[in-house]
């Protein structure tokens, strides 16, 4: 039986659409039960609920082990897209739980139930330029001396967890997908970023970043679970844009302005620290999501390589990433 850990997000919950229409059952933890309406809604917006049923939900916090016990009997196999997403940093001490803990908690478990495989999706925040090299590939290593967000930190310390797992015999494989784009989960991540973008979005920086679709990433965890491939990791980046273009790609395609001012590091840097001044007078009522890694960030241009899966599974393909945005947008509320 196959074990899904995060089917509340975006990730887990278009993983829980396709794995439940080829299994009889799958179990997914949850932590709130209100958060269920997220993978159903995600289920609606494919068309088909049927499937839905299949679905074996099991309150579970993944720092909870006596929990997590409970969930693992029957198990054989594990899908781990379970953590926290943050670049907040009153949120360090719980990224840290959650991401380090938590999954250090998933690999002892698959270890003493005898998993037979343990799909980890970590994120390319992991992943560190090398000097001389224009792009970032899956030989490229944690720059311990980078000025990193605890978000980066704490995916990071997830991986020397499922890495040490495989050292003790579990058989593991790693995606490190860039910017995941999906229908659904219109309140988390990427996926806000249509909503503003429809509002009204008047800068851009040109900073770059790597780009995927979700169910481009879905479809080569499901291969590479299985398939006879094991402790290796997999950059998922269909192509590298700069903000710019996702924007205006995603205006356009919503038949709105795009952006057209260009924000400068110098306002970046003003901006995430009123944004922080603001959000402490408040107590964190008013917060625009802009802090200093993620203002940072919208400046750097980084570019990833993601061709290893393409080698290691027949016949996969990117989807354009004009493709992933029309359907998106076409199913925006």
């Amino acid at each position: 039986m196959i074990l899904v850990t995060g089917g509340t997000g975006l990730v887990g919950a278009h993983l829980l659409y396709h794995l439940c229409s080829t299994n009889n059952t799958v179990v997914a933890t949850y932590r709130n039960k209100n958060t269920q309406n997220i993978t159903k809604e995600i289920f609606e917006l494919y068309g088909d609920t049927t499937n839905y049923k299949n679905i074996v939900w099991k309150k579970a916090d993944i720092v909870d082990i006596p929990e997590l016990e409970k969930v693992f009997i029957g198990i054989t196999h594990v899908y781990h897209a379970a953590a926290k997403v943050s670049f907040k940093a009153s949120d360090s001490e719980q990224l840290r739980k959650i991401n380090i803990e938590g999954t250090a908690n998933i690999v002892n478990l698959c270890i003493k139930n005898k998993i037979q495989k343990l799909c980890y999706v970590s994120s390319i925040a992991t992943l560190a330029k090398t000097p001389g090299i224009d792009f970032i590939d899956e030989d490229c290593e944690w720059n311990p001396e980078g000025d990193h967000s605890d978000y980066s930190i704490t995916k990071y310390g997830a991986e020397i967890e499922v890495w040490r797992g495989s050292q003790e015999g579990l058989p593991v494989v790693i995606v490190n997908p860039g910017v995941i784009f999906g229908f659904g989960a219109w309140n988390l991540n990427s996926s806000q970023l249509f909503s503003k973008i429809k509002k009204g979005l008047p800068f851009y920086t040109n900073g770059t970043v790597g780009v995927v679709g979700v169910q481009d990433v879905i479809f080569a965890m499901i291969t590479l679970m299985n398939s006879t491939v094991i402790n290796q990791r997999f950059i998922m980046v269909a192509e590298n844009l700069s903000y710019h273009n996702i924007f205006s790609l995603i205006a356009k395609t919503l038949n709105v302005k795009p952006p057209k001012f260009k924000a400068s590091k110098t306002f970046t840097e003003i901006a995430w620290r009123l944004n922080h001044l603001v959000s402490s007078l408040t107590f964190g009522t008013i917060n625009f999501g802009l802090n200093k890694y993620s203002a940072r960030a919208a400046h750097k241009k980084r570019y990833y390589k993601g061709d290893l899966i393409k080698k290691s599974i027949t016949n996969f393909s990117y989807t354009p990433f004009t493709t992933v945005i029309k359907e998106i947008c076409s199913k925006l509320p």
